[in-house]
């Protein structure tokens, strides 16, 4: 009896928590959905009428929420991987949050400050002359030729 019992009652206290953690292919497959419904969009807005364009709108916001839903559920399902010793900036260094646009100096994008297993959080590749880089408990994308940062993420760390 007990067998039983602890049968019926094991796999639905292990459902939630197997139900939150996101594979890679559930966000693959958001991130490919929204891609289309951002497709559909600008084919709405040269061929349909102001319905359609509302409507496919509609569609990509909803689309770019459930990529950020499911982002969320699998950091928080990884929160050590998102745990990071103490920051120790270069000399000087208070922080301020950023946002797109503003200019690092040099000391605050060393080599020293890469986040180098990007795909590890769940970051995308950065382009070519762009590196990740972690600044404070944040961590941004920052234009190595012009020290601009490009996306900025914060409260990324633990």
């Amino acid at each position: 009896m007990i067998a039983l019992a602890a049968g019926v009652a094991l796999p639905t206290v292990a459902v939630p928590s197997m139900a939150s953690a996101q594979s890679a292919r559930e966000v693959r497959d958001s991130a490919r959905e929204v891609r289309r419904d951002e497709r559909d969009l600008r084919q709405a807005q040269r061929y349909g009428d102001r319905r359609d364009v509302r409507d496919a709108r509609r569609d990509v916001r909803d689309s770019r929420q459930e990529l950020r839903e499911d982002w969320r559920d699998y950091r928080q399902s990884h929160r050590n991987d998102y745990r990071r010793p103490a920051y120790v900036g270069p000399r000087g260094y208070r922080y301020r949050p950023v946002a797109v646009g503003y200019r690092f100096q040099p000391a605050y994008y060393g080599d020293r400050y890469w986040v180098r297993d990007y795909a590890r959080y769940r970051l995308p590749a950065p382009r070519a002359g762009h590196r990740w880089v972690r600044y404070n408990n944040d961590v941004v994308m920052v234009n190595t030729r012009t020290g601009r940062v490009v996306t900025a993420h914060n409260g990324f760390f633990w």
